[in-house]
């Protein structure tokens, strides 16, 4: 990177530094992970302001420091409105930039695709007209974050045997990232048990965009969503070295 960068950048977790100043976490479409300093931007009518918000997207200047880079400008391009205003779109959307903060890297290869995916997501949460719609682009961002990161889900073949799993139950194994047949579950002592339908439903989720509504996404109820959110979380947390804070709070919204 030169001495001077631009790129759009995510706001995804923030620190103090001192009575005026944070170090911002930012998710960048060029450069992955990303920290900066905001100088000044707890004093009023600072220029960055409330650009560094968390869950604002900026097209952000930096000047790059030896330990830490120096946030110079900041331009909105979306502040996500609507999910500051209830408080499940507010969890969830904080939720999933826990995810990307713990699996993100800097200089990630992977960095604009992962950017865009968080972008989608944070957009469709925020616009979301329902609970259902909102947990609908969650569970898609859980699932897409995972395939992009390689822990994509297998949910096709049993990981043991490798034999097929058609219109029957099945089992779900967090350490083997994937769905285990009954009799394979059996030898393994794996308790996690998938009806054949979510796992229909979890495939329909990972293979559509976030603005196509597809006969699941019509279909699906809350609860089902619910038990989609709650299994991928467990999957998620299961690889994640880092502990998600929102996620006791989202279930006790949700109780």
């Amino acid at each position: 990177m030169e001495k001077n960068f631009t790129t759009d950048a995510i706001n995804i977790k923030s620190y103090a530094l001192s009575e005026s100043d944070k170090i911002m976490v930012m998710y960048s479409k060029q450069n992955g992970l990303i920290k900066g300093v905001a100088k000044g931007c707890k004093k009023q009518k600072n220029k960055l302001g409330a650009r560094m918000d968390l869950l604002v997207a900026n097209t952000i200047m930096l000047n790059k420091g030896r330990n830490l880079n120096t946030i110079c400008e900041a331009h909105s391009i979306n502040t996500f409105k609507e999910s500051r205003k209830d408080i499940n779109k507010l969890l969830f959307s904080t939720y999933i930039t826990e995810i990307v903060n713990a699996f993100g890297v800097e200089n990630d290869p992977c960095s604009k695709e992962i950017y865009e995916t968080l972008y989608k997501a944070l957009e469709k949460v925020s616009k979301s007209s329902s609970k259902k719609d909102c947990m609908l682009s969650v569970i898609k961002f859980q699932l897409k974050m995972m395939q992009i990161t390689g822990l994509g889900i297998e949910l096709d073949t049993c990981l043991c045997c490798r034999e097929q799993i058609l219109n029957e139950d099945m089992y779900f194994s967090h350490q083997m990232g994937g769905v285990v047949c009954e009799e394979c579950a059996k030898e393994l002592g794996i308790k996690i048990k998938m009806h054949h339908k979510i796992r229909d439903f979890l495939q329909a989720m990972l293979q559509f965009d976030f603005d196509y509504k597809s006969e699941y996404d019509r279909k699906a109820t809350e609860k089902v969503c619910m038990v989609c959110y709650n299994l991928l979380k467990d999957y998620i947390q299961y690889h994640s070295s880092k502990k998600f804070k929102t996620t006791e709070l989202i279930a006790e919204s949700c109780a």
